[in-house]
């Protein structure tokens, strides 16, 4: 921890075991980041962060950086939603979270709900280089403020690559200090939640979906490469967790 704020590291490594499951062979975090080791599922080795301290709070730096090895299996999920507040320190908090897949791996990332209270500023950059025949379920959801308050200023930016080539590139901003527009008829409609789900399977490639919608505020759209996006708009955390999950559970 610095007068800053505090700088902090989570880092998670899965590698295939040679004997049909994955291995965790990395598994360490510092400060507000811990990793956790979780029960198994077949192929599967699955991973819960575990928040050990409130945050991120202003003038934070977090850093979560994951590796899927070839033909490893790995599922990462947190145990709590995730709540930018506001700190002593001055300036805006940082979330990183770095995702690496490589050939023939999959990861299934998972986190329960960012929430932006009142009063934080946050940045997200949320980036996933996969390899050829790598399989990906990104799943991100966001609150703007707690129950009958107003949201903090979040930024947003999700980037997915796949053999190099860029799938998804997309940021928002949302809260005081935001373009002007963001909560109005073309963007956020006056919904306090927002989520997307990001879905890479090489079969994609050959059929991808049929871009459809599903339900008033969410819509599933094929990318140029193989994998589907979905978006969806809600007033509260638990329809938004719905749409999403009815979602993934369609296209995997």
């Amino acid at each position: 921890m610095t007068a800053q704020g505090v700088r902090a590291t989570a880092r998670i490594e899965a590698r295939a075991d040679g004997r049909g499951g994955t291995a965790l062979p990395v598994l360490d975090g510092e400060g507000p980041l811990a990793p956790r080791r979780t029960r198994a599922a077949g192929t599967e080795a699955r991973v819960t962060l575990v928040g050990a301290m409130n945050g991120p709070l202003g003038g934070d730096h977090l850093t979560v950086r994951t590796r899927v090895g070839p033909d490893a299996c790995l599922r990462v999920g947190s145990a709590a939603a995730t709540i930018a507040l506001p700190g002593q320190s001055k300036g805006e908090a940082r979330y990183d979270v770095r995702l690496d897949v490589a050939e023939g791996g999959e990861l299934h990332w998972l986190p329960e709900q960012l929430i932006s209270a009142c009063g934080s500023e946050l940045t997200v950059t949320t980036r996933a280089d996969l390899g050829p025949g790598a399989r990906l379920v990104l799943r991100e959801e966001q609150v703007l403020g707690r129950v009958g308050e107003d949201p903090g200023r979040l930024t947003s930016r999700l980037t997915v690559r796949y053999d190099g080539r860029t799938l998804l590139d997309q940021e928002l901003a949302c809260g005081p200090g935001a373009p002007g527009g963001w909560d109005g008829p073309a963007v956020l409609a006056g919904r306090r939640a927002l989520g997307q789900l990001v879905v890479v399977r090489p079969e994609f490639g050959r059929q991808p979906p049929v871009p459809r919608l599903l339900g008033e505020y969410a819509a599933l759209t094929p990318l140029a490469g193989p994998a589907a996006l979905v978006t969806a708009l809600a007033p509260d955390a638990l329809l938004l967790r719905r749409v999403l999950d009815e979602a993934s559970h369609d296209l995997t």
